[in-house]
């Protein structure tokens, strides 16, 4: 058989897999692993995350991703609508996040320069030097518990996965711009 037709096979089971798994039902064991697999993954690099944090820096890591949002925004200022958008977390969620990174000098917030209705959470001095720091943490962390285990082919393999499943990196992944 000639490569040109093992590829068309090929794509014609995986076009069948992919009408089956769309059509309801019970998922296979393959898709359970699958889903039970990221799920779990996620689950333990956040709460490993967030323990180096705040092991190392005293930030928990929904802070660490407040600063970061912050750290990355034109002016180092957000609305807050938009911080809790781009973090999927509710507003009063962001708010008391918010309060502990106001009461400790690294958010400030001010009325919205451009209609005064709205807030915004400002990038303090003192927040950046702490949004530094934490950085570093967290990258080492996210470079041991996870990049480290995979090799080059299968980061490559998950930055396909994310685009067909639709959350390849966007700008509210974009590297920071303080470093």
């Amino acid at each position: 058989m000639q490569a040109s037709n093992i590829r068309s096979s090929t794509n014609e089971r995986d076009e069948e897999t992919v009408k089956s798994r769309t059509a309801g039902g019970q998922f296979s064991t393959l898709e359970l692993n699958a889903w039970r697999g990221l799920l779990r993954t996620h689950a333990r690099l956040e709460r490993e995350l967030d323990r180096k944090l705040l092991d190392a820096e005293g930030l928990s890591l929904s802070s660490y991703e407040v600063l970061l949002r912050l750290a990355q925004a034109d002016g180092r200022r957000m609305r807050m609508r938009d911080i809790a958008d781009s973090l999927l977390v509710s507003r009063s969620g962001l708010t008391g996040v918010v309060n502990e990174l106001e009461r400790r000098g690294y958010v400030a917030r001010e009325r919205a320069a451009d209609d005064g209705r709205g807030i915004e959470a400002v990038l303090t001095k003192t927040g950046l030097a702490a949004f530094r720091q934490a950085h570093r943490v967290h990258l080492a962390g996210v470079r041991e518990l996870f990049l480290r285990n995979l090799s080059d082919e299968q980061l490559q393999q998950l930055v396909g996965v994310w685009a067909a499943v639709g959350t390849a990196a966007g700008p509210d992944l974009a590297p920071p711009q303080a470093r």
